[in-house]
């Protein structure tokens, strides 16, 4: 019989800060291997887009600090 969530997550609670990390690293590979093809290929494709579009300078970038910036001014409020 398989353990319900609940005691699965009771066994995580238990384990090391290094255990824990082993454990969500392998969750995570095993969510990125059950990834649509297809989805991939769209991502791919926007991502290109995304450069092509930089590159002809179509779009103007906004370095990561301002972002971060402005959305905890945003959460503040």
């Amino acid at each position: 019989m398989a353990r319900s969530v609940q005691e699965i997550r009771q066994e995580i609670q238990k384990l090391s800060l290094v255990e824990k990390e082993d454990l969500l690293r392998a969750l995570v590979i095993e969510l990125d291997v059950a990834a649509d093809p297809e989805i991939d290929a769209l991502w791919l494709d926007e991502a290109q887009r995304r450069g092509q579009e930089i590159d002809e300078g179509l779009v103007q970038c906004v370095p990561a600090e301002d972002v971060f910036k402005r959305l905890e001014s945003t959460l503040k409020k």
